[in-house]
């Protein structure tokens, strides 16, 4: 079958005025002989978007190669197959954020499912992931469905898939995703999106889900003082909401565990599928956080709380007199290592043993921590979906802004149960006459500098991705940035206890550590740096450990331009 021909299959089945108008205008124009159009039939139907263990991203648009209300219907009713085939009665609960057609595929999810014989219930409004995923434990379903693209491009949407049972509510992992994949292969080979089954009746679910979960999210600011700590004060912070779903959940969150009134950045507190205010809705983004920066300075505010659109990341920045807005943005790592510390001594103070837990590219501050207090630490893969399933799981998290703060009522990463732990760790620590920047030297003191960076390089061909790395592969190099290499761990067939994986693991003399692997979520090839110094002073430890990253990323600069 051509191009031509599959779009004219696909425009035949597609019930969206909007992606139909699309696909008669590239079959007119493909028809008329216009190259670019052909050129982009082939872009949308060459392949199609692969249900992984991310589920599905793309961007939005007609064709098997976008996201769209055929492909949705199709995943839809593949994922309701594979549910059947595994239990006799199952049910799955469905979330969707604010992004363009996030309701409509919510919807078309609701639908399809209980055509098919599945409970589905969908939940009352948009809301953040985090919401949907404590949802598939406090039902106690069998699956759950957020219709969500997280921080990716204003374009693109997404369709994240949880289960139930024994995965306690974690996102899928191979070799389920395959499994599901073959399931919607099925459907979109034996027939098209009009004949489908569907039914209306489906459940709605009530406000009481919500506010279950903001109960157990504001509990944790309850819970989290560590021992002997000073009763916490206020501190007065600032809340963006990035265009997304978090405010209201949030606000609801803080209102209850007591913290300040947040100043709110207004033109990213409702949620808004074009994002207006960002070239990229991704809190790490540069120029992401310059109107919450600007609103938390005119305001006097302390700290900065931010998310990501659907609100399972956390950004956060401090005051700085000598950056040039004021503000110090953490990294992934710095957030991380103050929330694992916590974990830790709430641990011991109970008498537990749970593990720590982070992916390989995450800072190994973690692994020192653990180390400190005698707890069991654990590496996993990148993507939370692996983080989440660790045993006997205390505290897990990634560098990418995803921490997991309360494995007892949720496993995937929460920015709101996040932002809640640290805000009572800031209000302790002014109680205590004392700051987030006092607390993150007090870590360099007791466990040792880390300091850590990120290079990217963004392609416009995936197939790019795979020459980058088969180059660096190719050509190991024996030196990064002027320090040697001493052992390299290929991930490509397996390493110790991790199944294959596309991943470069240098380490460097002296104990750094450099780290190449495509990005998860977009077209990037990404490499982690990280460093550490124990000798001299806090000041003398964190001066060498970034003058090493330093070096390190320049290095890594020249690893991807070859």
């Amino acid at each position: 079958m051509t191009h031509l021909d599959s779009a004219k299959a696909w425009r035949e089945q597609d019930p969206d005025p909007v992606t139909r108008a699309e696909l008669d205008a590239l079959i007119t124009a493909a028809e008329d002989g216009d190259v670019a159009a052909t050129a982009e039939l082939a872009d949308r139907f060459d392949t199609r978007l692969a249900f992984g263990t991310a589920g599905l991203r793309g961007e939005l648009g007609a064709g098997s190669n976008r996201m769209n209300r055929v492909l949705v219907s199709q995943a839809a009713a593949g994922f309701a197959r594979f549910l059947l085939a595994r239990e006799s009665h199952p049910s799955v609960v469905i979330g969707y954020d604010g992004r363009v057609n996030s309701d409509v595929f919510a919807r078309d999810t609701a639908e399809i499912m209980a055509g098919a014989g599945v409970r589905a219930i969908l939940l009352p409004r948009l809301l953040p992931t985090p919401v949907l995923a404590f949802a598939v434990r406090h039902l106690g379903v069998s699956a759950g469905v957020m219709v969500t693209a997280s921080h990716n491009p204003p374009r693109d949407n997404g369709y994240k898939v949880y289960l139930g049972g024994a995965d306690q509510g974690s996102q899928i992992v191979a070799p389920v995703d395959g499994e599901i994949h073959a399931a919607i292969l099925e459907v979109a080979n034996s027939t098209t999106v009009d004949l489908i089954p569907r039914s209306t009746h489906y459940e709605t679910a009530e406000d009481d889900i919500v506010e279950a979960y903001v109960v157990a999210t504001a509990g944790i600011a309850g819970e989290s003082s560590a021992p002997g700590a000073t009763p916490r004060i206020p501190v007065p912070f600032t809340y963006t909401a990035m265009h997304g779903v978090g405010y209201e959940t949030s606000r609801a969150v803080f209102d209850r565990a007591g913290f300040a009134e947040p100043t709110v950045v207004v033109e990213q507190r409702d949620p808004d599928g074009a994002f207006p205010t960002v070239a990229f809705p991704n809190p790490e983004e540069p120029g992401a956080m310059d109107l919450a920066e600007a609103t938390a300075s005119a305001a006097g505010s302390q700290l900065i709380i931010a998310h990501d659109p659907d609100a399972d990341r956390l950004a956060v920045a401090i005051p700085d007199a000598t950056s040039a807005t004021g503000w110090r943005r953490l990294t992934g790592n710095e957030v991380g290592t103050l929330l694992g510390w916590r974990a830790a001594e709430r641990e011991v103070a109970r008498g537990g043993t749970g593990t720590l837990a982070a992916s390989i590219v995450s800072s190994p501050a973690l692994v020192a921590i653990a180390d400190h207090f005698g707890l069991p630490y654990r590496d996993t893969l990148t993507g939370f979906k692996w983080v989440s399933r660790v045993e006997n799981l205390a505290f897990g998290y990634e560098e990418a802004l995803g921490y997991l703060v309360n494995p007892q009522s949720i496993r995937d990463k929460d920015g709101i149960s996040a932002s809640t732990e640290f805000l009572a760790m800031a209000g302790e620590l002014a109680a205590e006459g004392r700051t987030v920047a006092d607390r993150l030297r007090e870590a360099d003191e007791v466990f040792g500098a880390f300091a850590s960076s990120q290079v990217s390089v963004r392609v416009t061909e995936l197939a790019a991705i795979g020459r980058i790395m088969a180059s660096i592969r190719d050509a190991r190099p024996t030196a990064i940035g002027g320090i040697p290499v001493t052992q390299t761990d290929d991930f490509a067939n397996g390493f110790g206890d991790f199944g294959p994986s596309d991943i470069l693991r240098f380490w460097m003399d002296g104990g750094s550590r450099v780290i190449v692997r495509p990005s998860g979520t977009e077209p990037k090839v990404k490499v982690y740096i990280d460093a550490v110094s124990h000798d001299g002073t806090a000041e003398q430890r964190r001066a060498a450990a970034e003058a090493t990253v330093a070096a390190l990323t320049a290095g890594a600069q020249e690893l991807l331009a070859e």
